[in-house]
């Protein structure tokens, strides 16, 4: 029902904020503007290295396609990365999130921006009924999606024939090791004070794709990415329609 929906999505925000401040996680509106570009002294420098690496590599990717490309970016908070896709050329770019407070910043910082819009909601196909998009983004936001394969089922509907879901910047865990994972999970948040949020963050595997046309862009543990020593921990994921 859609008023328990937004219920647990009101109380999943109040949990995520309150974390990610402690964390050291919000940013000012002059920070959000830069991003993924941070100061060396920032206490997140080497996570936004990694960040930054990646959506280059997107960029240059989507960049190769050459013709005007509709995005959705499901889960953007701030909407920095959305930003950054704005600028390929004839894009229309649209994030959206369940975190009011974070995509209201992106609306505000982000105004000037035509062809880049913000959605607070849920990216299902009755928000976005009348509309279909090239590439749809999960961009460190995968985690907070399950069972994984009806995610990745209900965001093929939002893709145009030929279309690509890509998701970055996320761990994808063995099998195996998911309930060693889950342990760390629950332990770190316990030790911050905010136990419930272990029962929002939810670990994935590979596994879960099988079925799905999917491949990897990038593959940490690829011998080629071990010799060149990349420290980028992330897959990149292609999942085509």
């Amino acid at each position: 029902m859609p008023g328990s929906i937004n219920h647990i999505a009101s109380d999943f925000e109040k949990l995520y904020i309150r974390l990610r401040q402690q964390e050291g996680r919000i940013y000012a509106d002059e920070e959000i503007k830069q991003l993924p570009v941070v100061a060396a002294s920032h206490k997140h420098f080497k996570e936004w290295q990694v960040r930054q690496e990646s959506t280059l590599r997107l960029f240059n990717y989507l960049e190769k396609k050459k013709r005007p490309l509709s995005i959705l970016e499901i889960g953007c908070g701030n909407g920095w990365l959305s930003h950054q896709l704005s600028f390929l050329p004839g894009s229309t770019v649209i994030g959206t999130d369940i975190n009011f407070t974070e995509i209201q910043q992106a609306a505000s910082v982000f105004c000037d921006t035509p062809n880049l819009h913000f959605i607070y909601g849920h990216a299902d196909t009755e928000l976005f009924e009348d509309m279909q998009f090239d590439i749809v983004l999960f961009a460190a936001s995968i985690q907070y999606f399950s069972p994984l394969p009806g995610t990745i089922s209900d965001t093929l509907s939002l893709l145009k024939n030929g279309g690509e879901i890509h998701i970055i910047d996320s761990h994808f865990y063995p099998v195996a090791e998911i309930s060693a994972a889950r342990k760390r999970s629950l332990l770190y948040y316990e030790g911050a004070g905010f136990p419930e949020m272990a029962d929002c963050y939810f670990h994935h595997s590979l596994d879960q794709l099988d079925g799905f046309n999917y491949s990897l862009l990038y593959d940490p543990g690829s011998l080629f990415n071990r010799f060149l020593r990349n420290k980028n921990p992330f897959y990149w994921v292609r999942i085509q329609h």
